[in-house]
């Protein structure tokens, strides 16, 4: 009996040392990534800012005929507006693009159903290189209690990160070849 005392107030003790390691945690995260890609601005800009395109470069948006898909707004740049459901990781969500600059910068919304509800703000930039533009992804939002208990045991900036790093390799690639 004594052991069971025991390993249930070590289960409690280390339960309480995980929420309060959990509550100091920031209350905002931060990914970003940038990479140099062979093609100019004027090449890049228009298959971030066109949401129907990011299928064909996003790791984030595979080919997935599970996955319903719904466009509307403009067509690109600021008011289109991306929306899809799925199980799995694909989830459920929203990203709606809330302005653009031509060739230099798009801020977009990124609204998360599911599997965790967020809501992160989004900025890709282009910055002209010689004949490559280095763009850079940004993404930042609030973490929630549960999310600050999630970041100690999967590291969001390294699991996103490589994501971001994919598909900007996939980008350059598409835009290397597009025209």
């Amino acid at each position: 009996m004594n052991a069971l005392i025991l390993a249930i107030t070590a289960l409690a003790v280390l339960a309480a040392v995980v929420l309060v390691v959990a509550a100091r945690r920031p209350d905002e995260f931060v990914v970003t990534r940038s990479a140099r890609l062979q093609a100019p601005a004027g090449r890049i800009f228009p298959l971030i800012s066109d949401l129907r395109a990011h299928e064909a470069w996003s790791t984030f948006d595979p080919p997935d005929p599970a996955v319903r898909k719904t466009h509307s707004g403009a067509p690109h740049g600021t008011g289109a507006v991306y929306e899809w459901a799925g199980s799995g990781r694909a989830g459920a969500g929203r990203l709606a693009i809330t302005g653009a600059e031509p060739a230099s910068a798009i801020d977009m919304r990124l609204d998360m159903l599911r599997p965790i509800r967020a809501s992160n703000q989004v900025r890709f930039t282009l910055q002209p290189d010689g004949d490559a533009t280095v763009v850079t992804w940004h993404m930042a939002g609030r973490t929630p209690f549960v999310g600050k208990v999630m970041h100690l045991f999967f590291n969001m900036d390294r699991m996103v990160g490589r994501e971001f790093e994919s598909s900007l390799q996939r980008l350059g690639e598409l835009a290397a070849t597009d025209g």
